[in-house]
């Protein structure tokens, strides 16, 4: 029985998701408005890939690829689908997909689950949707079957309209194989004349940026089109370090040897080299409501619509307005007689876009980098390993959180230069470790930790904590946090 490897890639910061995705909090984590309320993206495409299980393979535990920075979002969200044996590749840096499914095809070629560990690996991005999952897994098994040959598997998607932020792929008549089609070559991001071309002409099909391979595959390819990759990706994978969360493993490469790698991507790196050489890659139809969110608009296009064209979220109230994408995130947000607008509401930023130009918000992120704003990155509600704490108000020399912490879990213990704090406790026990006190809080008790105090904040019991924290001092920044020990690993 052939096993299957699910890699799931799960990085990118999806700037044009803003102000709802950002680097702090990317668009694969999001519950998407007007979609499935109830899953992020990537919680869908872990979902997505335990499905295709049968009785001539079995899919294991999913290998996910992200930033260092988000080891915790996605362990949570993991947590969440009851998924506890995952293991976790943590980039220290952004190097594109190449290098990450090279790690990946490296994690599982060297697995002792058997005399020869040679899994399938389906590859595919954290942040797409598909309305037809029947369809999908339909798509994905004939792509197993195609890998199982020892070829390359591509997904490609009938193109609705005359699209130029996709790559497209040329098919021609089926392979020797009964599953795909022969992939004739690809085709970069064209402009619109061309991508028009290619729709009138047939054949043509966007590409999805999923792949079914066997790892050894995938390492053979590499080597022949780009060794350089593989060697320096194999100078990262021998000083890695694992440690152990629970039931699921995080796993970093050498970090200076990582960061040396050349960036590029799968497709660039290998997959559009593979036509006419001796890599055979074949090409397997999906038809099944895909896309992958690469703007507003796109939300818009695969939501729920009501009479008038309108995807809302959240509390909206619309009149006389059409073929909008409202989204209600901490207050009433109403229209009234308007059409084509993006409008997204958030605890500190509110977006209003022509639809049609959403494509443009990434523009708005580009002046805040310059700006160097903090909106750009973080939200004002901030998820953090152990919880998360939500600004709610401040002004000058104070600030005002809102802290809640997960059962069992606790901060670090740290200290500030600048500033002393005050805790309320509104919900829930808090065990305080101050100076050299430790003191046990319930509701309606507080503590003041006066600025340079060592201190920590710990929730003993099996519910939710919650604090109200009123900063004061000079500079209340978040970088004013010297920790001297931490459970997640930050000191």
């Amino acid at each position: 029985m052939d096993q299957i490897l699910p890699v799931i890639l799960c990085g990118g910061s999806g700037t044009r998701l803003w102000p709802l995705s950002r680097s702090g909090f990317p668009k694969q984590f999001l519950v998407i408005p007007g979609g499935d309320e109830k899953t992020s993206l990537f919680q869908q495409a872990v979902l997505r890939v335990r499905s295709i299980s049968n009785v001539c393979f079995r899919v294991e535990p999913p290998l996910v690829v992200t930033n260092e920075e988000h080891r915790f979002l996605a362990l949570d969200q993991l947590r969440d689908l009851k998924n506890n044996q995952s293991t976790l590749f943590l980039e220290p840096s952004g190097r594109n997909t190449a290098p990450a499914l090279t790690m990946a095809a490296l994690f599982a070629i060297g697995r002792e689950v058997n005399s020869k560990s040679d899994p399938i690996l389906i590859v595919l991005p954290a942040d797409q949707v598909v309305s037809d999952d029947d369809a999908f897994i339909r798509a994905l098994q004939k792509c197993i079957c195609i890998a199982q040959e020892d070829s390359i598997a591509i997904l490609g998607i009938p193109p609705a309209s005359p699209e130029t932020g996709y790559g497209y792929i040329k098919a021609m008549a089926p392979h020797d194989s009964k599953f795909g089609l022969r992939v004739d070559h690809f085709v970069e991001k064209p402009d619109k004349f061309t991508a028009q071309k290619f729709i009138d002409e047939g054949n043509y099909f966007w590409n999805s940026g999923i792949f079914v391979l066997r790892a050894s595959v995938w390492l053979a390819a590499l080597k022949e089109f780009r060794p350089d990759i593989l060697s320096s990706v194999k100078k990262a994978w021998e000083g890695k370090a694992e440690d152990n969360v629970g039931d699921a493993k995080f796993m970093r490469p050498d970090r200076e040897a990582f960061n040396l790698i050349p960036c590029e991507s799968i497709d660039c790196a290998v997959i559009e080299k593979c036509p006419g050489s001796n890599f055979v890659i074949q090409m397997v139809e999906l038809d099944a409501g895909w896309n992958d969110l690469g703007s507003w608009d796109a939300v818009w296009q695969t939501g729920q619509k009501d009479e008038l064209g309108n995807v809302t979220s959240g509390d909206t109230l619309l009149l006389n307005s059409k073929n909008n994408l409202v989204y209600a995130d901490h207050r009433l947000v109403g229209t009234v007689g308007v059409e084509n607008l993006i409008i997204i509401e958030t605890a500190d930023a509110i977006l209003v876009v022509d639809r049609l130009k959403s494509q443009n918000v990434k523009h708005i992120v580009n002046e805040l980098a310059n700006q160097k704003r903090d909106e750009k990155n973080l939200h004002r509600k901030v998820v953090r390993p152990w919880g998360w704490y939500d600004s709610i108000d401040e002004d000058g020399c104070f600030k005002v959180k809102r802290i809640q912490v997960k059962p069992a879990a606790s901060l670090s213990l740290q200290m500030h230069h600048y500033r002393a704090e005050h805790w309320i406790v509104v919900r829930g026990s808090a065990e305080v470790t101050n100076g050299e006190e430790v003191i046990f809080l319930k509701e309606n008790q507080s503590i003041y930790i006066p600025r340079g105090q060592k201190h920590r904040l710990a929730n003993p019991g099996d519910t939710l904590l919650e604090i109200i924290e009123v900063q004061s001092g000079e500079y209340l920044g978040e970088d004013d946090i010297v920790r001297f020990k931490d459970t997640y690993g930050r000191s």
